[in-house]
């Protein structure tokens, strides 16, 4: 059997581009007091929702964020780890099924001047239908694009939202100084880091010389333990390599798990989302631990195996964490099962995220969460015991399946989401102005 590794170059495109700019009116007033629709996260699937409200004429939306910006904590978080190319290609992005937008292969197409010769080879490989990868720079640009276009980035507000307090007929969402009630509200936050265990260490703060992956490194750090087996622990360990350090890798796993996307693409179509309609609780369960393990695009294989043949990097497969402790010098000290030592000048934890499924925001009861997964309802994505507020993301994949938290994820998730609201709407109101058409429940 042939396997074909993309080349390690294709990891390789620049950031910080000159693209022309678009418009951008962000608010500097406080939210507003009322608003028909309020989206707390502006995130690629808050930008999803809004992007979508606005074409079914939904338009009095106010967008939450602690960031400030449509999808800026997502771009600070991929500057961090030096992500240069998503591992999304490009028929996902933010954006709304069904209408005439300009999606993201468009968009690129329209800048080929400003594209380097791989990543135009890498727009035919698109359109000729096999498997692209998109520069991260081409998807900020193309996401400020969707922003500007749908009016997203005048109805963002920086503010950090404390409490979800639904009622029969409005939903109150309240931060630091402000309150704004809602018709309904779209919860679209997204995961959050996994944290390490309790017992890696004495106290509950993290080590001096222990952070998370979407933390930046020490530059002084020479020997680095990357404990993770996922796409972000393979972006650490080759900047790392890449500064000419030297790295331990410590993985749970007896091999590292190498793939095109993180789920199986079945489940970016109707055939996937399908095996988890009207199956169990149970069976859905086993489909997502199977389907969310950790994995590495194919790209970086060449650069990890060369770097393990020459010493730069040793690998600990099959090594569990049983504690992480100070060591001489200021070093630190990573303890594995069967009594092996790992010794690091710095340790980077990319033990992988956690789905923020509400019941931080919402009032006990209302997510009933269930193996950490909010109650939703099937067709509409609603919290069961809160009718008027949704769920879009990675809250949504026992309804959805593994792609949820992708964001072709999103665009199935917002086009049940926004059909909804909207129908609410405009029952409550009577008639009123849609936008081309209503999107098609999928």
């Amino acid at each position: 059997m042939i396997t074909f590794v993309p080349a390690s170059h294709l990891l390789d495109s620049p950031r910080g581009r000159d693209w022309p700019p678009a418009p951008n009116s962000t608010p500097t007033a406080p939210p507003p007091a009322e608003a028909d629709v309020v989206i707390v996260g502006a995130g690629p699937a808050g930008l999803a929702v809004a992007s979508a409200l606005w074409h079914l004429g939904v338009r009095d939306v106010a967008l939450l964020d602690r960031g400030g910006r449509p999808c800026g904590r997502f771009f600070d978080r991929v500057d961090v780890l030096g992500q240069r190319v998503l591992r999304s290609p490009y028929e996902h992005h933010p954006g709304v099924e069904g209408y005439r937008d300009c999606e993201l292969l468009d968009f690129a197409r329209l800048h080929w001047s400003r594209l380097t010769p791989v990543e135009r080879r890498e727009i035919r490989m698109a359109q000729a239908g096999h498997r692209s990868v998109v520069p991260v720079d081409v998807f900020e640009a193309y996401c400020e694009h969707v922003a500007s276009l749908h009016h997203v980035d005048e109805r963002t507000w920086r503010a950090s939202v404390r409490e979800v307090r639904p009622t029969a007929d409005s939903v109150t969402v309240r931060g630091d100084g402000f309150a704004v009630t809602a018709a309904y509200t779209v919860l679209c936050l997204g995961e959050e880091r996994r944290p390490a265990p309790c017992d890696w260490w004495d106290g509950e703060a993290t080590p001096r010389n222990v952070s998370y992956w979407d933390e930046p490194v020490p530059g002084d750090a020479q020997r680095l333990v990357v404990i993770g087996s996922g796409l972000s622990a393979a972006h650490l360990i080759t900047n790392a390599l890449n500064d000419g350090k030297r790295v331990h890798w410590v993985l749970r796993a007896s091999e590292e798990r190498y793939q095109c996307a993180d789920v199986n693409a079945s489940f970016f179509r109707a055939e996937g989302r399908a095996r988890f309609d009207g199956t169990s609780w149970e069976d859905r369960r086993i489909l997502m631990g199977g389907q969310r393990r950790a994995s590495v695009m194919f790209e970086f294989r060449p650069l990890l195996q060369r770097a393990e043949a020459d010493g730069r990097l040793t690998v600990h497969r099959g090594r569990s964490v049983t504690a992480v402790a100070p060591g001489r010098a200021g070093r630190a000290v990573v303890r594995l099962t069967g009594g092996e030592q790992v010794i690091g000048d710095h340790v980077v934890l990319a033990l992988g995220t956690t789905v923020s499924n509400g019941e931080q925001l919402l009032p006990g009861g209302i997510p009933s969460p269930r193996d950490g997964w909010p109650d939703l309802d099937e067709q509409t994505l609603a919290y069961r015991n809160a009718p008027r507020v949704f769920a879009v993301g990675a809250a949504a994949g026992m309804v959805l399946g593994p792609a949820a938290r992708n964001i072709d994820g999103h665009r199935v998730a917002t086009a049940r989401v926004a059909t909804a609201v909207a129908a609410h709407l405009e029952a409550s109101a009577g008639p009123r102005r849609t936008g081309d058409r209503v999107v098609a429940r999928v």
